[in-house]
């Protein structure tokens, strides 16, 4: 059976079964976090909270509305939390937005392997949380980190995903060279990703103070900060390419409880569940060899900021009109003024009307 794009359709169970396909017995992961209802993000008008059984890795959800499925994935460093305006405006205009905290982050953690968290487990995650809520096709948006995952559930399950929407990642197909050695010849060895690839360092600095982590974090790669140099100095760490807030204060869209959910959030849990996702950069190239410069052909959309990295970078704006060539359904990308890299946080009004319009088309 084939679901065109404007189907609504109810899933109740594995899409297939075949012999030579036993069903094996779910692996369950313990959460890094018990459930919790105290958590200074968890009141946010309208939005509820829940746990999924994903196949075994037990997910925390923050969910708003009825109708069609909208999933949100979160960045890095980022949780359910960093979708909090999209969630309501989502419910809003007649959609169910669910927000998970994905593999090896907050409330949901995942497996101590750092092998446990390449791209195929990621992606099997989205499809998996598909299957939990009872959903044959959604709409799945990404940000940061995000993005790469609901790309690569678009390029990977196009019958599941009926649209994308990347924040401000666009999709890169495949290339030839493994990740690590590309970075390392372009940036050298002090790139940010390279630094994160070394067990143990990056996640005790991150977490040795979270709330100012999430303040120099979330305000250094802000449309507010000064331009982000991605480069760890010899002998320092991640949080010194990141600028502080001046005396004057946090910008309008981030407040200090909004610092205060995100470090909640990742106080007991760490940040080495996270930091696994850059350590599988390589791992991931290697599974993904036969998707080799492959499409994403589902309806797409792309929104960045034009202060963010990836956009200041020399080529970064030229890059924009070439990104249908390998997402040949990509609607006009939509560059926003004065925006760094948090864009639905730092523009949240614009990124859900962006969003909204887009999907309404396929609806």
């Amino acid at each position: 059976m084939s679901l065109q794009s404007g189907t609504k359709a109810r899933y109740a169970g594995p899409l297939w079964s075949a012999p030579g396909f036993p069903v094996t017995a779910r692996r369950r992961y313990p959460p890094i976090m018990a459930l919790r209802s105290d958590l200074p993000g968890d009141n946010v008008p309208g939005v509820h909270h829940r746990y999924v059984d994903t196949r075994g890795l037990r997910m925390h959800i923050a969910e708003a509305g009825t109708g069609p499925l909208v999933l949100l994935l979160h960045g890095f460093p980022e949780c359910w939390y960093s979708w909090r305006h999209q969630l309501t405006a989502l419910a809003g205009a007649g959609y169910h937005a669910v927000a998970p905290d994905q593999r090896g982050y907050c409330r949901t953690g995942g497996p101590e392997a750092a092998d446990q968290y390449t791209m195929l487990h990621l992606t099997g995650d989205v499809i998996a949380l598909l299957d939990a809520l009872g959903e044959a096709q959604a709409v799945v948006a990404g940000h940061d980190w995000g993005a790469p995952v609901a790309w690569h559930a678009a390029l990977l399950r196009p019958d599941r995903v009926r649209g994308v929407i990347g924040l401000s990642v666009p999709y890169r197909p495949r290339g030839s060279t493994p990740p690590t050695a590309a970075l390392r010849a372009s940036a050298g060895d002090g790139f940010y990703m390279i630094y994160f690839q070394q067990p143990g360092v990056a996640d005790a600095e991150l977490a040795r103070d979270p709330r100012q982590t999430f303040t120099r974090v979330l305000y250094g790669a802000s449309g507010d900060a000064p331009a982000v140099v991605p480069v760890v100095p010899p002998g320092g760490g991640f949080l010194d390419i990141c600028a502080e807030p001046p005396a004057s204060g946090l910008p309008a869209w981030l407040t200090s409880a909004d610092i205060d959910a995100f470090a909640a959030e990742y106080q007991d849990s760490g940040f080495t569940g996270p930091l696994n996702w850059y350590r599988n950069l390589d791992r991931s190239w290697e599974l993904t060899a036969a998707w080799q410069h492959a499409p994403v052909t589902v309806p797409a959309l792309f929104i960045t900021g034009d202060r963010d990295l990836a956009i200041r970078a020399p080529g970064g704006r030229e890059m924009l009109p070439r990104l249908r060539d390998c997402v040949p359904q990509l609607r006009e990308p939509v560059l926003l003024a004065g925006c760094g890299h948090w864009v639905q946080q730092e523009r949240p009004d614009e990124v859900s009307k962006a969003m909204i319009g887009f999907i309404r088309e396929l609806d």
